[in-house]
C-alpha cells in the first residue's frame, strides 16, 4: 500500500469534507481516505498495482472537487493570493449592484438611465450582468453543490446552489415580464440576492481561510527552519553548496552562528546546539563526537564536522511535518460524530424549505415571497460553523502540541488523552536519562582487560546500558576489541566471543535462562542497595564478575509525578532491571507500585491486564525496546526519539523528552475538547435559532430576515467559531499544582 496527500480545492464545511472521504473510501483500489477540511488536503492509501494519482484526481473530480496535485505550502500560497485579488474585485462589483439596486432606499442619488422606476429594464439589465458576474465568481458553488447531489451527499453548496438558483429562475421571469411591458415586476427580481448571497460566503470562506492559515504557523516554521546552504569538506577543502547537493556520507562543516544543514552524527569537533524547535528545551544541548545533529539546530559556539545521514523527505523536520499534517487528517471520535450530524442536516433542512415554501402558497402568499422564504431557510441553515467546530479545534492543538515538543500521530489520541487515569513509566531511558556510568566493578578471576572486554560486546547493543561501557572505552581511549557471534537477547542480556572464548553479559534473568547458579548474593545486595543496575559477566558458565552502573533521574521527574498523583492519575514502574534498584528509584519518584525483572513481552502483559480492569492505560517508553507495550496501551508515548521519528511505534512522540509534556498532553487535549463541545453547541444554537426566524415564526412580532441578511448571518456564527478554536492557542501549559 501507498500513501498520498493531495492538496483539495473547493471544500466548505464538513459535509463536502465528508462526502468526498465516502466517495473515495467507496472507490476499488483505496484503502483508507481521510479528508481534512481546515487543512484542505485528502490522506490516501491506495494499492498502487491498481491506482495511481491521476486516477485518485480524477475521483475527486467526480466528487465535485478539484485535486491541485500533491499537497505543499507553495501551491496553496499561489491560490491564496489569486484568492485574494478576485475578492477585491468582487467586493468593488458587490458595493456598485447593492448602490444600483438598493440606494434609492436610503436616500443615495441613482442615475436616472439606470433607475428602477424610470428606467425598469435598463435597471433589470445592470443587476442582471452585474449578478451574472457573481454566478461565474461562485460557479465553483453551484457545481459543487449539484455533484454532491446526485452523489447521494448534499452539502452547505447544495443548499446555496439551490437556493441562489431559485432566486435567478424567479427573477428571469420577472425580467421577460419587464421587457414585455409589465414594469410592476421590477419590485420582484431578486437577482442582488442571489449576487450578495455568493458574496457573502465567498467572504465568510476567505475569512475562514485567513484564519486556518493561522493555525498552520508550527508546521510552515518547521519547514522554513533549515538553511538554504551548506558547507561541505572536499578533500580538505571547504566547497559551498545548496542542500539539494548533499548527499548520505558527506562530511558537512557547521562554525559558530550556523544551522545544521542535515541530521547527521558529529565525527569531529563539539558545540553548543540550539535545538529549542525540536525538543522544546531552551538550554543548549552539549554535542560532541558520535553525537547526532538535527537540521535546522543553530550552533552556538564550536566548529563541528558531522556526516550526513538522512536528507530531504528523510529528515526529522521533514517527517514531523509529515507527522503533524497526517494527524490533521485522521478524525477524532467527536468529529466523526459531527461529520454524521452534517449528513442527516442538510437533507432535512432542504425538506424543510421545501415545506415552507409549499407552505406560504397554500397560505396565500403570492410566488415572490414563497421563494424568497425558501431561498432564506436554504441560506441561513448552510453548516459552516458545524463543519469547522471540530477540524479547526484539532489543527490548532496540533499546532500548538508541536509547538511545545510533543507530537502526535492521531487526532483520536489527541481527544482520548484526557481519558487516562494509569500511566506506566519504563525506567531506563524515561524516568531516567539512560546515561549510565559505571560506580563499581568486582572482579572474580582477575579477568585481564575487563572493561575492554565487557565494553567491546556491549558496543554491538543498543540498550542503554551498553553506553556506560562505551563512554568509558572512549574517555579512556581504550580500544575495542574484534567481537564475533553476537547475539542480542531481549530482556535477558547479551552474548558475544572474543578471542574465540564466549562472555554472556545481563541481568538476574540471564543466569536463570542459562542455569547458571549466582553464589555471590551478598555482593549483589551490596550493589542493589546502592542503586546500580547489576551486569554479570560469565565466562564458562560461571560469574566472573558483577558490575555495577548507575543511573541519573530525568529533571522533573519527581514533580510530574506528584502532580499526576494529585489528579488521581495512578503511577507505575516498570522494568527489566533488579528489584532492589527499582525500589531505590521508586521511592526517591515517590512511585507506589514498582513491577521489576520484566521482559518486553511482560511490560505489555501489564498494560493488557490494567485496561481489562477498565483502566484508560498511557505507557511511556523509550520506543525500542518497549514497543509491545507502546502498542498494547491506549496510548503509547516515547521518549528518547530524536532523530528516529518515523520509526517509533507510539502515538505520541515528546521530542524533548521532557516527561512533564505528558502533563501538557493531557491539558491539551481537555481543553480541546471542551473548545469543540463549545463550538458544536455554539453552531447547532445558531441553527436553532436562526431557521425558525428565517421561516417566518417570529414576523408576527416584526422580526424577520431576507436572503442576504441570513448569508451576514452565516458569516459571524462562522467568525464565531473561528474565535473560540483561536483561543486554543493561547493557553497556558507551564503552570503547575493547579490541576490538570
Amino acid at each position: 500500500m501507498k500513501k498520498i496527500i493531495l492538496a483539495i480545492d473547493g471544500m466548505t464545511c464538513s459535509a463536502c469534507s465528508n462526502g468526498l472521504e465516502k466517495y473515495l473510501n467507496k472507490q476499488e483500489g483505496v484503502s483508507a481516505a481521510s479528508v481534512n477540511l481546515v487543512m484542505a488536503n485528502a490522506l490516501v492509501e491506495y494499492d498502487e498495482k491498481i491506482l495511481d494519482q491521476a486516477k485518485i484526481e480524477k475521483f475527486v473530480e467526480e466528487a465535485g472537487f478539484k485535486s491541485l496535485g500533491l499537497f505543499t505550502d507553495e501551491k496553496l500560497e499561489t491560490k491564496r493570493k489569486s484568492e485574494k485579488v478576485k475578492f477585491i474585485i468582487f467586493t468593488v462589483l458587490a458595493i456598485i449592484l447593492l448602490y444600483v439596486s438598493m440606494g434609492h432606499m436610503i436616500g443615495l442619488p441613482t442615475p436616472d438611465i439606470i433607475n428602477m422606476h424610470t428606467n425598469a429594464i435598463n435597471y433589470t439589465i445592470v443587476i442582471l450582468v452585474l449578478t451574472i458576474a457573481f454566478l461565474v465568481y461562485g460557479f465553483d458553488i453551484i457545481k459543487n453543490g449539484y455533484k454532491n447531489l446526485i452523489h447521494g451527499s448534499p452539502n452547505m453548496d447544495t443548499l446555496v446552489g439551490i437556493g441562489v438558483i431559485s432566486s435567478m429562475l424567479y427573477s428571469l421571469y420577472s425580467t421577460y415580464m419587464i421587457i414585455n411591458g409589465n414594469h410592476m415586476y421590477v419590485e420582484n427580481l431578486y437577482f442582488e440576492s442571489a449576487a450578495i448571497v455568493i458574496y457573502f460566503i465567498k467572504l465568510g470562506r476567505y475569512i475562514d481561510g485567513i484564519s486556518k492559515d493561522k493555525t498552520k504557523d508550527a508546521i510552515k516554521n518547521l519547514v522554513k527552519i533549515t538553511p538554504n546552504h551548506a558547507t561541505l569538506l572536499v578533500d580538505g577543502k571547504e566547497k559551498r553548496v545548496t542542500l539539494d547537493e548533499i548527499k548520505k556520507g558527506d562530511t558537512v562543516v557547521c562554525k559558530p552562528g550556523e544551522k545544521i544543514a542535515v541530521d547527521g552524527e558529529i565525527i569531529s569537533g563539539k558545540a553548543h546546539l540550539d535545538e529549542t524547535f525540536i525538543t522544546g528545551e531552551s538550554k543548549p544541548a552539549n554535542k560532541t563526537v558520535g553525537e547526532k545533529v538535527i537540521a535546522g539546530s543553530i550552533n552556538y559556539d564550536g566548529y563541528i564536522e558531522y556526516k550526513a545521514e538522512k536528507i530531504g523527505k528523510e529528515s526529522t523536520i521533514s517527517e514531523i511535518v509529515r507527522l503533524v499534517v497526517e494527524a490533521t487528517n485522521t478524525k477524532a471520535p467527536i468529529a466523526k460524530i459531527a461529520d454524521k450530524v452534517s449528513g442527516y442536516f442538510v437533507p432535512i433542512v432542504i425538506i424543510i424549505a421545501i415545506i415552507t415554501f409549499i407552505a406560504y402558497l397554500v397560505l396565500g402568499n403570492n410566488l415572490a415571497v414563497a421563494v424568497t422564504t425558501f431561498v432564506t431557510v436554504l441560506v441561513v441553515a448552510c453548516p459552516c460553523s458545524l463543519g469547522l467546530a471540530t477540524p479547526l479545534a484539532i489543527v490548532v492543538s496540533e499546532g500548538l502540541c508541536a509547538k511545545n515538543g510533543i507530537l502526535v500521530k492521531k487526532s483520536e489520541t489527541l481527544e482520548n488523552a484526557r481519558k487516562v487515569n494509569t500511566i506506566i513509566f519504563d525506567k531506563t531511558g524515561t524516568l531516567t536519562y539512560g546515561k549510565l556510568k559505571i560506580s563499581e566493578i568486582i572482579n572474580y578471576k582477575d579477568e585481564e582487560n575487563l572493561l575492554q572486554l565487557v565494553g567491546s560486546i556491549e558496543a554491538k547493543s543498543t540498550h542503554p546500558i551498553s553506553k556506560a561501557f562505551t563512554d568509558y572505552l572512549e574517555e579512556n581511549a581504550i580500544e575495542k576489541l574484534e567481537v564475533e557471534d553476537f547475539n542480542d537477547i531481549s530482556g535477558y542480556g547479551i552474548i558475544g566471543k572474543v578471542k574465540n572464548e564466549e562472555f554472556i553479559l545481563g541481568n538476574a534473568k540471564i543466569l536463570d535462562k542459562y542455569g547458571i547458579q549466582n553464589t555471590h548474593l551478598e555482593d549483589e545486595e551490596k550493589l542493589a542497595q546502592n542503586g546500580n543496575s547489576i551486569i554479570y559477566v560469565v565466562k564458562n558458565k560461571e560469574i566472573v564478575a558483577m558490575v555495577g552502573v548507575n543511573d541519573i533521574i530525568r529533571d522533573n521527574t519527581k514533580e510530574v509525578i506528584k502532580e499526576l498523583k494529585e489528579n488521581n492519575i495512578k503511577t507505575i514502574m516498570l522494568t527489566g532491571d533488579n528489584e532492589k534498584t527499582a525500589n531505590k528509584i521508586a521511592g526517591i519518584l515517590k512511585i507506589e507500585k514498582v513491577i521489576a525483572n520484566v521482559v518486553p513481552s511482560e511490560k505489555a502483559k501489564v498494560a493488557k491486564e490494567l485496561k481489562e480492569k477498565n483502566r484508560y492505560v498511557m505507557m511511556c517508553g523509550d520506543g525500542i525496546n518497549d514497543s509491545p507495550a507502546l502498542a498494547s496501551a491506549d496510548i503509547g508515548v516515547s521518549v528518547n526519539s530524536g532523530t528516529d521519528i518515523a520509526m517509533d511505534s507510539s502515538d505520541v512522540i515528546l521530542t524533548g523528552n521532557n516527561l512533564y509534556s505528558i502533563i501538557k498532553l493531557i491539558k491539551i487535549s481537555k481543553k480541546t475538547v471542551r473548545n469543540i463541545k463549545q463550538n458544536l453547541f455554539w453552531a447547532f444554537f445558531y441553527n436553532s435559532l436562526m431557521i425558525p426566524i428565517a421561516i417566518g415564526f417570529l414576523k408576527p412580532f416584526g422580526i424577520s430576515i431576507n436572503p442576504m441578511i441570513a448569508s451576514l448571518a452565516m458569516v459571524f456564527s462562522s467568525i464565531t467559531v473561528i474565535l473560540n478554536a483561536l483561543r486554543l492557542s493561547t493557553m497556558k501549559l507551564e503552570k503547575k499544582g493547579n490541576g490538570i
